[in-house]
């Protein structure tokens, strides 16, 4: 009986012997596999590393002057296939998703020295250019107006389409206006450009009013009340100053 006790308690403890070398042999294995993967991803390259990125984070563009681009063309004649690229444009359908751009907005800008009426025709025409872009290449982009559109353009595989209002200038000193571009599709609209504007300063023309006026300051309220962004850009420092204030 002894003998058979003996050898039972000898086998029991081979069993954990090999239990335990399996396990040690098993953890140094997956340290090996960590290892080995965390050397690959320090070998991955900077392009690399922003494709994985951007392939779960898409990146969204804030400004895109290809409206503009298309209008000067269509006064030659041309209509570019935007599949392809083309000579004096910087956008062409195969760039967006070669840079893996999940999401575009497409300025409507217009020249600040226009007159207000004529800013604010010009805009609406630019909107409209945008709209139908959307359109013609509907395969690859659609208009966005709100945050779950986006969402929806990526599970597509689209580019989602939104559009920006690039100076103060194209609403004409109306909030009615300013409503019906956000009707429209525009969900951003810097405050000025390069000139100032009736009711705000630009950082590269005289100030007038030290920032925003009263009205500039509705201006402000209406887009927060409507939800469109308040972009800063190419405005003077008050007015960066009275913005945020009012916001």
């Amino acid at each position: 009986d002894s003998y058979f006790k003996m050898r039972g308690q000898v086998s029991e403890l081979s069993v954990k012997r090999v239990i335990l070398a399996v396990s040690i042999a098993s953890a140094m294995f997956l340290v090996i596999v960590v290892a080995f993967g965390a050397f690959h991803k320090q070998k991955s390259s900077p392009e690399e590393i922003a494709s994985r990125v951007l392939d779960e984070h898409p990146l969204i563009d804030g400004h895109n002057d290809l409206a503009w681009g298309l209008r000067m063309l269509e006064f030659q004649s041309q209509t570019p296939d935007l599949n392809k690229d083309q000579p004096g444009l910087h956008t062409s359908i195969q760039k967006l998703k070669t840079g893996k751009v999940g999401g575009q907005f497409w300025s409507v800008w217009v020249p600040a020295d226009l007159p207000e009426e004529r800013a604010v025709e010009v805009t609406l025409e630019q909107i409209d250019r945008v709209r139908q872009m959307t359109e013609d290449y509907h395969d690859s982009l659609t208009l966005a107006l709100t945050a779950d559109d986006i969402v929806n353009a990526k599970k597509q595989g689209k580019i989602a389409s939104l559009i920006g209002m690039e100076g103060g200038h194209s609403i004409g000193s109306s909030l009615r206006t300013l409503r019906t571009m956000y009707n429209l599709g525009a969900r951003y609209m810097t405050l000025t450009h390069s000139l100032n504007t009736p009711w705000a300063d630009s950082a590269t023309d005289s100030p007038i009013f030290g920032g925003l006026s009263d009205f500039g300051r509705r201006v402000v309220l209406e887009m927060n009340n409507l939800g469109m962004l308040v972009d800063l850009s190419h405005v003077s420092n008050e007015t960066m100053a009275d913005a945020l204030a009012t916001t």
